[in-house]
């Protein structure tokens, strides 16, 4: 059984998707610290090159777990995505197919952005047909730091193999899963170039929404490419 881990990412790149479509369970860890680097921000493709989705968070809570962790809705964020989003893909092939649901998405007030990212991350599987598991950390009841709490999970889980992204090669510690026997993998992911609207030069790792808009029903072809 393979597992992946992973924090939740606002509007996650396709390469998420590609890392999870290859495990038998995704555990999306909502009790860890906030990641600020993509936990409420992507690019999307924009008319100059791309442009950053940010959702505002409130003063402090970079520093809680993503589960706790509240968005400032005092900023008008959500009328600033969306202008962004149907300037940048309203042309776009297939845009009209996912259009509603992402309206519906910013006409919500979302209080947590943990269930904002959820939200988006489910759907997207379903989109792109992608049935690996999800299990939300928080109910596993594991403990532990870096690799000894992935290796925590896995055992939690009952998974012999974790699947970890390329950048794992930079901070695992291998030995400890060797030591758990627990098979270590890495993704092999490079995007496949496709046409992009408003752009003559591929812009690589974008959101999701680049990848829906712009490939549309076949993006199951593409994900298995």
């Amino acid at each position: 059984m393979i597992v992946t881990i992973h924090q939740p990412n606002f509007l996650p790149y396709f390469g998420l998707f590609h890392k999870v479509n290859q495990a038998d369970i995704f555990v999306i860890q909502d009790d860890v610290k906030f990641d600020e680097r993509w936990g409420n921000r992507n690019k999307i493709i924009s008319s100059t090159g791309y442009t950053r989705l940010n959702v505002p968070i409130l003063k402090g809570h970079k520093f809680l777990e993503n589960k706790d962790v509240k968005i400032n809705n005092l900023i008008k964020w959500r009328k600033i995505h969306w202008k962004k989003i149907t300037g940048g893909y309203n042309n776009a092939k297939y845009f009209h197919l996912y259009k509603d649901y992402f309206k519906n998405l910013y006409e919500k007030n979302w209080e947590f952005l943990f269930e904002l990212n959820f939200e988006i991350l489910k759907k997207c599987m379903n989109w792109l047909g992608i049935k690996t598991k999800i299990v939300i950390e928080s109910d596993l009841n594991v403990a532990g730091k870096s690799t000894e709490r992935l290796v925590n999970v896995c055992k939690a889980v009952g998974a012999d193999s974790y699947l970890s992204g390329v950048s794992g090669r930079d901070y695992l510690n291998e030995k400890l899963f060797e030591k758990n026997n627990i098979e270590l993998r890495y993704q092999n992911y490079e995007s496949i170039k496709y046409a992009q609207n408003l752009s003559n030069t591929f812009i690589p790792n974008l959101s999701i929404i680049d990848v829906l808009s712009n490939i549309g029903p076949e993006v199951n072809q593409f994900l298995k490419n």
